[in-house]
């Protein structure tokens, strides 16, 4: 846990202000998919064979 008294890192402040890059926001959308697409397809797996 972070105390009050602890002394703030230098990049602290920016990482604060920094909004989520495009960048960052497509490589998410494109590994939840992929994930998604795992998911629903092992399950359909499951399903249709047992």
């Amino acid at each position: 846990m972070a105390d009050k008294n602890e002394l703030p890192l230098p990049g602290d402040a920016e990482k604060k202000k920094r909004e989520i890059s495009p960048t960052r926001l497509a490589i998410w959308l494109i590994a939840g998919g992929f994930g998604a697409y795992l998911l629903i397809s092992g399950l359909v797996g499951i399903l249709a064979k047992g």
